[in-house]
C-alpha cells in the first residue's frame, strides 16, 4: 500500500515559516489561517501551527554521526537531492550536518544532510541514486 504521509508541527512564526519552507526549500503553500499553514512538502502534506516545537536531543548514532531526534525528513532523487543542497547554500542555510555520502559501497548507500528550520525543527533530506536502497539490509 502506497500512501502520502501528513505531520503536523509547531513553529514560532509562521511569516518565518512561510519564507523558509516556501522561498528557500521551494515548496508550495497550501491553505492559510491565522495560526497555521500547509505547505506540499515534497509531495507530503506538512501543517504547520503556531506553537513551542517538540524538544529534541543530540541522541540518534547513524553512522559517524549523532543526529537530532526526533526529526523530520524527505527522500529525493539523487539529483533533486543534489539540486536542493547547492539551494540550500546558495541561500546560506546553515547545516547540521553538511551534505555528505554514508554507508558509502554498503546496501542503503545515500547522501544526508540535516538543518534547521527558522523555529529550530531539525530536518533530514536524503538522496539515492536507486529508491531500493532505501530498505536495502
Amino acid at each position: 500500500m502506497k500512501s502520502l504521509f501528513h505531520l503536523a508541527i509547531h513553529v514560532t512564526d509562521l511569516d518565518q515559516a512561510r519564507r523558509f519552507y516556501g522561498d528557500i526549500l521551494g515548496c508550495t503553500e497550501g491553505r492559510l489561517t491565522d495560526s497555521w499553514v500547509d505547505f506540499d512538502f515534497f509531495g507530503h502534506q506538512l501543517s504547520l501551527h503556531l506553537g513551542q516545537p517538540f524538544a529534541t536531543t543530540r541522541t540518534g548514532k547513524v553512522g559517524d554521526h549523532m543526529v537530532m531526534m526526533p526529526h523530520m525528513g524527505v527522500v529525493l532523487a539523487l539529483p533533486d537531492w543534489l539540486a536542493l543542497a547547492d539551494r540550500l547554500q546558495s541561500h546560506g542555510v546553515e547545516f547540521d550536518i553538511p551534505p555528505v555520502i554514508r554507508f558509502q559501497g554498503e546496501p542503503g548507500e545515500q547522501r544526508t544532510m540535516f538543518f534547521f528550520d527558522p523555529s529550530g525543527n531539525p530536518i533530514e533530506v536524503k538522496g539515492f541514486a536507486d529508491f531500493e536502497g532505501l530498505f536495502a539490509s
